[in-house]
């Protein structure tokens, strides 16, 4: 009855390479591994044809959708490697580290560099710039199969004495393995144990096991349920259920691989990933910054050429020192964007199958890498998709974002598609509001709108029903919008639920749904916003007015795009109310003349009444300034187009005081910042022109005598 602990790099291709030769002479009848034994039963998948890693085991509690955790593997994993090596000589495989119904309940505390990756940590003491480099020129190198390993833990005794680690939770985890190890050591003859490297000294002679047993005494746990979930090299960072993980999935990837002369190899991929995008990559570049990459690995005392020097010569030579075809570079030969996949047996909740269900008939593969689709709602595919990702949106499963779409027509529409292993946990939580994607979503839907106190919210949240194609859940989010808004005195809030509410309208003809009910709560939200404008906004300070007059824009943007007569012509009297009102803030008084003027409802004249008196003597000068924001909004052309209105803007900033402009001036730089460059620079042409009677010279106030000598020693360079 014996067992070898075999202290390993998590996601370290060198470990993995080592392990599988010490195991191939070894020949264990039973294998231990860090992890959840909860996952036992899913170790058998790992074997599966359609199982690509990496993958990860993820542990849930199905009760409390914030504790979770991931176990992931890559397929360059030395705990990976060891679970397809005993499936393939069928040998007992299990994990032996604490349960997740334990960990789970437990916070995790943060780790010191050296704990988080000890052989790291004697790699960057030895030198080293890569750990795996390292690995292979120190470990393998030096010693084959179990010596490597042998070496690996009297390295570590010595790191543990000189960085104790005084975590209760890994004393837990440690006991808990050494009385996996006692069990197993009664049931077989000769055990293998793949554990992180910092645990290997304290695995090697299990000892008595009444201390441990003293220790995990009443530890509290929780029920937890496990699956396997599909993962990505981007996450394969340096948190996950082991606490450690690689920077350089990819790098690692290829050094499992190819561990033959790895920098030649990497840095001829990088070349012909740049002439894939366009770029200059050529075989004798890749001889020169193969020959550079060992010249600074030789300058920095280092045997081996790691990533830093790959890096290093590939910026050099072959991107030109430019760092933005390395970004390229690092994206996809450093980190990767491969995602895994799991078979169809794994387990999963309900909701779960019919998301992948539906992924695979609409022909909408998840990809780790962002990816621009536009939808044709004519097309029936087109709009079984956007049911899809609406309805996900409603569950908080955020696989498609909405974006802005190219080209005219409200039969187009935009989604940002990224898939991340998150969103599977987000899936089996949403589970619980139903089997299917469309029951679970008009369920959450009928609560959301049940819970909702804000007829602002609620509006957004039929917008999302509506997009979604829930009529059931529709109707009662309709029903709870009108009862709210029969209440509703927030003048605010009822304008905030204008937009989405006129987006309902619009889209309905698109997509076939029935808004009648929607015009009739919209139109008296609009009548109740219209009376209540102008009394909302007396004595509010500047900066409520600011947030109401981007709530002003919101409506007046709606109402052009419903075209109602009737509701127009109210919204505009009291716009107009608005404009001609008293102790209104600046900003929202200026806004809605300059509403009224591009509507037609106010002429120059007038206009520049309004202006006038906002800028009068009488008034404050920040009140002022703050006007002169709110008229301009996201456009000058009418000060451009409009000489006598940019007149009294001057006229009124020469009159300014001194005191008064150090906090006028960053108002008005603030409303003039936000137009585009060509009219800003139009103004200026405006403003430099000679006033009447005046010449150029005294507008500037150049005194041409003095000027003269520097005059003409100008002519006399350009002649």
């Amino acid at each position: 009855m014996s067992h070898t602990v075999f202290g390993i790099r998590h996601h370290g291709p060198g470990s993995a390479r080592t392990l599988e030769r010490a195991l191939a002479q070894l020949q264990p009848d039973t294998i231990l591994i860090e992890g959840p034994p909860d996952a036992d039963s899913l170790l058998a998948l790992a074997a599966h044809e359609e199982m690509a890693p990496p993958v990860a085991l993820l542990a849930y509690a199905p009760d409390e959708p914030g504790r979770a955790a991931f176990w992931p593997f890559a397929r360059f994993s030395p705990e990976w490697r060891a679970i397809l090596y005993a499936h393939e000589h069928d040998i007992p495989v299990r994990f032996c580290d604490l349960p997740a119904a334990n960990s789970l309940v437990q916070k995790r505390g943060r780790r010191g560099k050296v704990r988080e990756d000890p052989l790291g940590a004697l790699a960057e003491v030895a030198g080293h710039g890569d750990a795996e480099r390292w690995w292979e020129d120190v470990v393998e190198s030096a010693r084959e199969g179990l010596g490597a390993f042998e070496a690996v833990t009297e390295a570590m005794e010595a790191l543990r004495e000189a960085f104790p680690d005084d975590d209760p939770r890994e004393e837990q985890r440690e006991a808990y393995m050494r009385q996996q190890i006692r069990k197993a050591n009664k049931e077989a003859s000769n055990v293998a144990v793949v554990c992180g490297a910092w645990h290997a000294p304290a695995l090697v002679e299990p000892g008595p096991a009444a201390p441990d047993a003293r220790t995990l005494k009443g530890m509290a746990k929780i029920k937890v349920a496990t699956t396997w979930v599909p993962w990505t090299y981007g996450l394969l960072a340096r948190e996950s259920g082991y606490g450690a993980g690689v920077d350089s999935p990819a790098w690692y990837d290829q050094l499992f691989d190819s561990a033959e002369e790895p920098v030649a190899r990497w840095l001829a991929r990088a070349a012909r990933l740049l002439r894939e995008e366009g770029l200059d990559a050529s075989a004798a570049q890749v001889v020169d910054a193969t020959r550079l990459a060992a010249a600074l690995a030789g300058i920095r005392d280092r045997p081996l050429a790691g990533l830093d020097e790959l890096l290093d010569a590939t910026r050099a030579v072959l991107c030109f020192g430019s760092e933005l075809p390395l970004k390229i570079v690092r994206a996809q030969l450093v980190v990767g964007e491969r995602l895994g996949e799991v078979p169809e047996e794994t387990p999963m909740v309900p909701l779960q199958q019919d998301v992948t269900k539906l992924q695979r008939r609409l022909r909408l593969k998840p990809a780790p890498e962002p990816k621009e689709i536009t939808l044709d709602l004519r097309r029936e595919i087109d709009r079984e998709r956007s049911r899809l990702l609406h309805r996900l949106n409603v569950l908080e499963v955020r696989w498609g974002e909405p974006t802005e779409t190219r080209g005219q027509g409200t039969f187009k529409e935009a989604f940002r598609l990224e898939w991340h292993p998150q969103l599977a946990l987000d899936l089996i939580h949403a589970g619980r509001w139903g089997t299917t994607v469309h029951a679970a979503a008009a369920a959450r839907a009928k609560a959301m709108a049940k819970e909702q106190d804000s007829i602002a919210k609620l509006a957004v949240l039929a917008d999302a029903v509506l997009l979604a194609d829930l009529p059931d859940a529709l109707e009662a989010v309709l029903g709870a919008l009108a009862d709210l808004a029969a209440l509703d005195r927030d003048t605010a809030d009822l304008m905030a639920a204008v937009p989405p509410l006129a987006q309902i309208l619009r889209y309905g003809d698109v997509r076939g749904s029935d808004t009648s009910a929607v015009a009739g709560v919209l139109r008296g939200i609009v009548l109740r916003t219209a009376v209540g404008l102008p009394g909302a906004g007396v004595g509010a300070d500047e900066e409520a007015g600011a947030k109401l007059a981007e709530l002003v824009d919101g409506v007046n943007s709606a109402l052009a795009l419903l075209q109602d007569e009737a509701l127009t012509r109210a919204w505009r009297e009291a716009l107009r109310r608005v404009a001609d009102g008293d102790r209104l803030p600046g900003t929202l008084a200026g806004r809605a003349t300059r509403l009224l003027h591009d509507a037609g409802e106010l002429g120059s004249p007038e206009v520049a009444g309004a202006m006038s008196r906002a800028l009068s003597p009488g008034e404050e000068p920040e009140r002022g300034a703050s006007w002169i924001e709110g008229f301009i909004g996201t456009s000058g052309l009418v000060l451009v187009h409009d000489p006598e209105l940019l007149q009294i803007l001057d006229e009124w900033m020469d009159r300014v005081e001194p005191e008064a402009f150090t906090t006028v001036l960053p108002l008005l730089r603030r409303a003039f910042s936000v137009l585009p460059a060509g009219e800003r620079r139009r103004l200026g042409e405006r403003l430099r022109k000679p006033k009447e009677g005046q010449s150029p010279s005294s507008e500037l106030n150049i005194d041409l005598e003095r000027a003269g000598p520097a005059l003409a020693t100008v002519a006399r360079l350009l002649a």
